[in-house]
């Protein structure tokens, strides 16, 4: 019985193992296949990815795209169909591999489309930089508004009222400051020489007389203080023998010094004006440019653009009023200048010849008060002492 027990056992043993190896085995194949499963539908994945890629280089050409997707949705769904059914069949993991070699020959083909569709793509990225072409014509239209003389008058032409009044008024004072100029150069000319004529005569004369006679048809301020000095001395003759003559020195010397200021204060007129220019009109080309960079800006904001071709044209025009501002502004101070030395110059030449009038006049005096029978002594020389 032990035996027979025993043998039963055995049998029981070694049936209980055989089922635990089947179920083992089976375990084993269950996982291989599913492992197998999921390597098949992975690499059918890898190898269907590409097709977004070539969708997202088809953008490039409307037409492209249209057909660039049909060939992938057609095998995607074809692939799992063909490989999903055949491995669950399988009892094998060997079958299972086939499965990854399919999507490679079906998908292999695919790359040549987005070589076409870059093919494509090519000619016509390089037919779009000829739009930029178009644009000149715009361009041109836009800058049909700004004046294209750009000269001086050209841009006066298209200047703001205000700046014009400006730059009018700015070329009246140049044209003022130039008429100065040749008006008073003529007539300090003239003058200087008359009175370095007078000069020189009064300075070879011996007697107010013949100082005055020698100079009788000439005119100016020289001129003019001889005749004045020989009136007085005319006028003062019945109370020469009873004064010292002082009195007639001190009313020559006042008749003098107001014919040379005066003289002088003729000279100098006109040059005012070319002292208030000088000083002025660069403030008014200032004030001109101030107004056309303003209309410049305001015209910036009303066109919404900061184009150089349109800012350009209205800050030139008002740096013009600077400019003319300037150019009546600096010959005006040269010329004031010129005319300030000038003037100074011809007041040293009539104070010289009151002074040689009053000269004459205090030697007339002397040789009043020389008595009648003494004019025969010789005349003592006041050099050598």
């Amino acid at each position: 019985m032990s035996a027979e027990t025993s043998t039963s056992s055995a049998s029981f043993n070694r049936a209980n193992t055989t089922r635990h190896l089947s179920l083992a085995m089976a375990v084993t194949l269950l996982a291989g296949l599913s492992a197998g499963a999921v390597f098949a539908q992975t690499a059918s994945e890898t190898q269907i990815q590409p097709a977004p890629q070539t969708q997202a280089v088809q953008p490039a050409t409307p037409s492209a795209p249209a057909t660039a997707p049909v060939q992938p949705s057609a095998t995607a769904p074809e692939q799992p169909a063909a490989s999903a059914p055949s491995q669950p069949s399988s009892t094998e993991p060997a079958q299972a591999q086939p499965a990854p070699t399919q999507p490679a020959t079906d998908t292999a083909p695919q790359p040549t489309q987005p070589v076409q569709t870059n093919q494509t793509a090519a000619p016509n990225e390089a037919a779009t930089p000829i739009e930029p072409v178009s644009a000149v014509p715009a361009s041109a239209e836009h800058r049909a508004d700004i004046p294209h003389n750009l000269s001086p008058w050209g841009m006066f032409m298209a200047a703001d009222w205000v700046v014009k009044g400006v730059m009018i008024g700015l070329a009246f004072a140049s044209l003022v400051t130039w008429t100065v100029w040749v008006a008073k150069s003529v007539e300090l000319a003239g003058a200087r020489v008359r009175a370095g004529a007078t000069l020189k005569v009064i300075r070879r004369a011996k007697t107010l007389n013949e100082a005055t006679e020698a100079v009788e048809k000439r005119g100016g301020p020289a001129a003019l203080m001889l005749r004045m000095a020989t009136h007085e001395m005319q006028l003062s003759d019945a109370v020469v023998e009873h004064t010292d003559g002082g009195g007639i020195k001190e009313r020559v010397s006042s008749a003098l010094s107001r014919i040379e200021t005066h003289a002088g204060r003729r000279m100098s007129r006109g040059t005012g004006v070319l002292a208030t220019i000088g000083s002025t009109a660069p403030f008014v080309g200032l004030f001109g440019t101030v107004w056309g960079i303003m209309n410049s800006f305001i015209s910036i904001s009303e066109s919404q653009t900061t184009n150089l071709a349109v800012v350009a044209p209205g800050i030139a025009e008002a740096l013009l009023a600077t400019a003319i501002g300037l150019v009546a502004a600096i010959p005006a101070v040269v010329i004031y200048n010129v005319f300030a030395r000038s003037i100074t110059g011809y007041r040293h030449l009539l104070a010289d010849a009151a002074a040689g009038v009053e000269r004459l006049v205090s030697r007339d005096l002397d040789f009043r008060r020389i008595p009648p029978g003494s004019a025969s002594k010789p005349a003592v020389s006041l050099v050598g002492r």
